[in-house]
């Protein structure tokens, strides 16, 4: 079960460098984010239908940390875009949280920092890290989301939501991958 695992958490991994290649929010994109997905779940199926990781060699169970953290930082950004893509699929153009990305700069950068700095934090057993990674950014991106400069061609609510979706699914696929090492 354990080369399973292994081999599971590392195809994800293979499939979350790949997600980045294609054009944000494509169909083969959203093709790869699920794929890449199916493998976590697999990869939590099987944990929770053995003994997780207790019984583990200390060896494996760092290669797994390892490639389960890769997973969780590479991962999170072509899943956020995907499930963007996925709400975007009847908006308008105003109503475009792919354009509400243009107020929003930077959201690839943050959101892979966000998803180790929460990987990290429940890795370590700090659970708290999450309320402080959130306020954080919450804080940080205010200004943006309230700013009254917004180009017209995009709605406030658009930017709000971009925000909100891409937050919670950036933290929750680190959360995710972060729960593959708390059965240890």
């Amino acid at each position: 079960m354990t080369a399973l695992v292994l081999s599971l958490t590392a195809a994800g991994l293979i499939l979350a460098v790949l997600a980045w290649v294609p054009r944000s929010g494509s169909n083969l994109e959203i093709a790869i984010s699920g794929v890449m997905l199916a493998c976590l779940a697999a990869v939590g199926v099987l944990l929770l239908s053995g003994h997780g990781v207790a019984d583990w060699a200390e060896r494996w169970w760092n290669v797994l940390l390892l490639l389960a953290g890769g997973l969780a930082v590479t991962g999170g950004g072509p899943l956020t875009t995907s499930v963007l893509a996925l709400v975007d699929r009847n908006n308008t153009r105003a109503q475009s949280t792919q354009k509400a990305g243009e107020v929003l700069r930077g959201g690839a950068l943050i959101g892979s920092l966000e998803r180790t700095a929460i990987y990290a934090s429940l890795v370590a057993g700090w659970p708290e890290g999450i309320a402080v990674v959130l306020a954080i950014k919450g804080l940080a991106r205010y200004p943006e989301l309230r700013s009254p400069d917004q180009p017209a061609s995009v709605t406030p609510q658009a930017v709000a939501e971009r925000f909100i979706i891409g937050t919670f699914t950036s933290v929750l696929w680190a959360v995710t991958c972060a729960g593959l090492l708390r059965s240890h």
